[in-house]
């Protein structure tokens, strides 16, 4: 049985830029990690390559958000040729389930004939977004997915995605690295003023609006509820402003 992740201590772990792993899948407990080289997408230099701006106008997947949370989860966790071991144990699984229960965490879907076949899922806190992990089953589901987050993450007033760890895949769609000292700078401007004692005695997150592109594309009510995926030409042409 997986150690226990109270939701709070992890809230509160993200909020001064440590993060839980853990050695594999079924590992028994977690590690709290703080890299001294950190990767960020700055939210304004996404690089949006004219093939990738087709496969969205196109709507080659359908994509969608929130609306398999846990499965998301379980396709970054799954172990495939190439990526035999994970970091996500049932522990880091369930304390996001919660967080997402919650309204901390989120997920984006791509879809191809009602089969999941990528996406990603991370946690929202002030005006940052941690990006946890991110999985393609499908030639560009990741970076599709990636690009609804940053157009989604631009339009709700974020100020910082975080990547934990820079790769080439990363790297190609504009992610940089900083030192630890630059990044604690960052977060701590995405977080200002935007943690606030909640009744419970935790925290809450004030600022930064995930369902911003909702109501800008018309797919969401004054309520919330949303009607439907955001097309990919809404996605295509508020990266393009940007790119």
């Amino acid at each position: 049985m997986s150690d226990v992740l109270d939701p709070q201590l992890v809230l509160g772990a993200y909020s001064v830029g440590v993060f839980p792993m853990a050695d594999s899948r079924d590992a028994a407990s977690v590690y709290w990690v703080e890299p001294r080289r950190r990767a960020v997408l700055p939210l304004d230099g996404f690089q949006l390559s004219r093939s990738l701006r087709k496969t969205i106008a196109a709507d080659r997947f359908q994509v969608t958000v929130d609306t398999a949370f846990e499965r998301v989860v379980q396709l970054c966790a799954e172990s495939v040729e190439g990526r035999p071991e994970t970091w996500i144990n049932d522990g880091i699984e369930r304390v996001f389930q919660t967080l997402h229960a919650m309204g901390f965490a989120h997920s984006v879907e791509c879809w191809d004939g009602g089969k999941l076949v990528g996406g990603l899922y991370g946690l929202s806190l002030g005006r940052a977004f941690f990006g946890e992990s991110m999985v393609s089953r499908a030639t560009d589901a990741s970076k599709v997915a990636l690009a609804h987050l940053v157009a989604r993450l631009r339009t709700g007033g974020f100020t910082l995605l975080d990547c934990q760890f820079q790769t080439s895949h990363l790297a190609s769609l504009g992610a940089i690295e900083i030192d630890r000292k630059d990044y604690v700078a960052l977060l701590g401007a995405a977080l200002e003023g935007a943690l606030k004692p909640s009744s419970g005695g935790g925290v809450s997150s004030a600022a930064g609006d995930f369902r911003a592109l909702d109501r800008l594309a018309g797919k969401a009510s004054a309520g919330g509820a949303v009607s439907g995926p955001v097309s990919g030409k809404v996605i295509a042409q508020l990266l393009v402003q940007t790119s």
